[in-house]
């Protein structure tokens, strides 16, 4: 039956066949030999794979680096002096480089393997058989077919439509589907909001719009983050440092004291290195690679390796009840026929006819079609108005068999009736109600669903998730506030949400009633978490009325209603099971659609940031007390040409330096950085970690530069008591760090113990031992000035615990000295350690 187009409306089926090549037939597709031509002459959709980066270009990444560079000019100078021994810092680049392309390319592996198992699978005729097929295979002129959330893979023209609309909001920022009848185009990168159809490929490979967005928006890659640009600036000021230091070690060492050139290089470069906090960029490395690694294993994609921080800076949580609180899978519980209708034998036809027809169901429809399986054969529907989040009811039309529709009962139903009344004492119960209508015009009126009348209730069970109260549990511990976001009906949804114990889930709101003003918006937002009946639109303001009050959002979902919402909060996470197109915009992808998985995420995010904030703190510190020692030394140099006395040469060989890191930074930090941390980040991380590092590495600089002070013999001084004062100014300097490692560490926990306590006995060590001390040049036998390094190795420390207790009080944090049992992250939290 033939029907004009008027607006959005569309015919059951129209095939556009002017424009087809004359070898394409659009029922069938292309035949094998068809396609075989086609690949050899390249007209396939065979482009690059932007999952992740090359192999080449994570070793590029690594090894090309600014701190690289520094540590390899460093390098050079050393062994051109023939000093191997002094030239151990250079281990740091193959450290640098080495670990983080290893752990890189294991990402790479993961997340190649994971964007293979959640890539969108176009359904394709060949030889007049619909078969599910990877983008890649797709090749031009094959004819693709559409259903609701289906991503178009490839530019393409319409040849055949049922009530097709695209949504184009990922292209062009506009949230209204639009309608595509049959020769209009459709571009990659967009998706099917409602209908169904199917188009042929007219642009594919390097042609089609999908690989300029793949290549913009799919690309592994350490991208902007709080936390990158922090101390991407610390390591350009640090850089800017270095040459004043240089210049006046150097000056100092050659000019003023008059030493040779092998020791004076030794002695600048020894000021140099611990300068450059090495470790900081290899530990923050490691520990996104990790967690990208970690939550792989837990069938949980990131697309973007930034999302690792955004989870960090969660405090809300958006989450639709189907799919996320609820299992996607429904059960047909009841229908409820309306007295004075059409009569049960013509009700249970029309769902009958309605589910066996429809070519894409969604769970409503396939629970109703598994318990009513006997088709009442009507035939084709000569008209379909597919279902649709925004007017949320889908019907068809069968000739003299009536126009039917299916839809909310509060959209499609008078307020004050008595079946509306019905409806919402059933749904108060968590069960999920349809109304099913006959209307007196045909559903792709212009005017549908006109008047209808109510032939019956079909109610659907929906089947809690065993887990989901615990994991809103999880979230309420961690100050993590939950919003249940739902299409459905607000009693229905708050139903659910009052099951499962979530704080206001008995007050639900229906969405039809919320202001539209931002402002209010946020201040109703503030005191409710249930949301019935919200349109896609409303998902996305909501999202943006929380962030205008300084949240970090993230937002789950798996329908196509969720795409615009997902898109616009701070972190989108998708189901696996959910649309293509939902997959396509999220940061995270849950391949095991399990809402349980999200505070593995989150607990995970938190982990990584905060454990790089923690080991900022002590190659900071060493950065800090580096600089100062470089320009006390310097300084003093300069001065003593103008007062006549004798300058100092640099206390320590980079030897000293090396081992100076060991126990202080270098293990320990690694340790740190993979520990459990529940914290969650904030913002201000540079300020943050200067407000203990800064006054941590001034004191540790001037007590060492004290202590070599009080311990140097005058230049006149034997090579034992050279070496003996410089011993005296590491033991102080190594009492201090050990100290700052002891603050970093808090709240103490049995392993953290150990690994100060591991710390310190390293160091006895290799003060202790004779074999030792002659390699590394340590000699504490100077009784006085042993004694003096440690007294002030003691003052140093009572230094560093005051400047951390006033801090804590200044800015209002919380010291504790030892976890309680809130700080550890539990197996009942969900975030226990792997």
């Amino acid at each position: 039956m033939a029907h004009e187009h008027t607006g959005s409306e569309e015919t059951a089926v129209a095939v556009a066949t002017e424009r087809l090549p004359d070898d394409v037939d659009v029922a069938r597709g292309l035949t094998a030999d068809q396609v075989a031509a086609r690949i050899a002459s390249g007209q396939t959709n065979d482009v690059p794979d932007r999952a992740s980066r090359s192999v080449k270009d994570i070793i590029r990444g690594n090894v090309f680096t600014r701190i690289n560079a520094i540590l390899t000019v460093l390098l050079v100078i050393v062994l051109a002096t023939g000093s191997i021994i002094d030239g151990m810092f250079g281990l740091l680049i193959i450290a640098n480089s080495g670990i983080g392309i290893i752990q890189e390319i294991r990402a790479k592996r993961t997340l190649d393997a994971l964007a293979i198992v959640s890539q969108a699978k176009p359904m394709v005729r060949r030889d007049g058989v619909a078969v599910a097929m990877a983008p890649k295979d797709v090749v031009l002129d094959d004819i693709i077919e559409l259903g609701s959330g289906d991503q178009i893979v490839v530019d393409g023209e319409v040849v055949s439509s049922a009530a097709l609309e695209v949504d184009e909001s990922l292209l062009t920022g506009e949230a209204d589907p639009v309608h595509k009848a049959s020769g209009q185009q459709v571009l990659s990168g967009s998706f099917v909001a409602a209908g169904s159809g199917a188009y042929r490929a007219t642009k594919v490979g390097g042609d089609a719009y999908a690989a300029k967005l793949a290549e913009e928006a799919s690309k592994f890659t350490l991208v902007h983050s709080e936390l990158r640009s922090g101390i991407d600036k610390i390591l350009k000021f640090i850089t800017y440092l270095m040459i004043p230091a240089g210049a006046l070690i150097i000056f100092n060492q050659l000019f003023t004291i008059g030493l040779p050139i092998r020791p004076a290089l030794n002695g600048m470069v020894a000021a140099l290195v611990p300068m450059v906090p090495e470790g900081l960029v290899l530990m923050t490395s490691i520990a996104f690679a990790v967690g990208v690694i970690r939550l792989g294993k837990r069938q949980c994609l990131v697309q973007e390796l930034p999302a690792i921080e955004g989870l960090a800076r969660v405090d809300v949580v958006c989450a639709d009840k189907t799919g996320t609180l609820t299992e996607n899978g429904m059960r047909l519980s009841e229908v409820d026929v309306a007295p004075g209708g059409s009569g049960e034998s013509a009700v249970k036809s029309a769902l009958s006819a309605m589910a066996a027809s429809d070519p894409r169901p969604n769970a409503s429809v396939l629970a109703i079609r598994e318990s009513l399986s006997d088709d009442p054969g009507w035939g084709e529907a000569t008209a379909v108005a597919p279902f649709s989040s925004a007017k949320k009811w889908s019907g068809q039309s069968y000739g003299s068999n009536g126009n039917w529709v299916l839809g909310a009962p509060d959209v499609l139903l008078d307020p004050d009736s008595e079946m509306a009344r019905k409806a919402e004492e059933v749904g108060s119960s968590g069960l999920r109600v349809l109304m099913l209508g006959s209307s007196d015009l045909p559903v792709d009126d212009a005017d549908a669903p006109g008047t209808v009348t109510p032939e019956a209730l079909v109610v659907l069970e929906q089947k809690v998730r065993p887990d989901a109260q615990e994991t809103l549990e999880y979230f309420a511990s961690q100050k993590v506030a939950v919003k249940v976001i739902s299409g459905d009906n607000a009693v229905s949804v708050g139903a659910v949400a009052g099951s499962l114990g979530l704080e206001g889930g008995d007050r639900p709101i229906d969405a039809r009633e919320l202001p539209s003003d931002q402002e209010k918006l946020a201040d109703t937002l503030d005191g409710a978490t249930t949301f019935g009946r919200v349109r896609p639109d409303q998902k996305r303001e909501m999202v943006a009325a929380l962030q205008s009050r300084g949240h970090t959002v993230a937002m789950t979902g798996d329908g196509v209603n969720d795409v615009l919402a997902l898109k616009d909060a701070d972190i989108g996470v998708s189901m696996g099971s959910g649309s293509p197109a939902t997959r396509a915009v999220a940061q995270i992808v849950l391949l095991d659609n399990k809402f349980a998985t999200l505070p593995y995420v989150v607990a995970e995010g938190r982990r990584v940031i905060g454990n790089i904030e923690r080991v900022s703190n002590l190659f900071l510190t060493k950065t800090v007390y580096s600089v100062v020692l470089a320009f006390l030394i310097g300084i003093t140099g300069v001065l003593s040409q103008v007062f006549d006395f004798e300058p100092l040469p640099y206390p320590f060989l980079p030897r000293h330096v090396t081992i100076a890191a060991w126990f202080t930074i270098g293990i320990p930090a690694f340790i740190l950085s993979l520990a459990p941390n529940n914290e969650r980040a904030r913002t201000g991380f540079v300020s943050r970690v200067m407000r203990l590092a800064l006054p941590s590495g001034l004191i540790i600089g001037i007590t060492t530069f004290i202590s070599y002070v009080l311990a140097y013999q005058g230049p006149d001084q034997t090579e034992t008591q050279k070496i003996q004062a410089g011993t005296s100014a590491l033991i102080t300097l190594i009492m201090i760090a050990v100290w700052v490692l002891a603050v970093v560490a808090r709240p103490y926990v049995w392993w953290k113990l150990v690994l100060i306590g591991g710390s310190v006995a390293g160091y006895l060590i290799l003060f202790a031992l004779p074999f030792t001390r002659e390699f590394f040049k340590l000699d504490p036998s100077n009784v006085a000035a042993t004694t003096l390094a440690i007294t002030l190795g003691a003052i140093g420390v009572v230094l560093v615990e005051l400047s951390w207790w006033i801090s804590a009080r200044l800015h209002g944090e919380k010291r504790k000295m030892f976890a309680t049992p809130d700080d550890l992250p539990g197996e009942h939290h969900h975030a226990h350690s792997e």
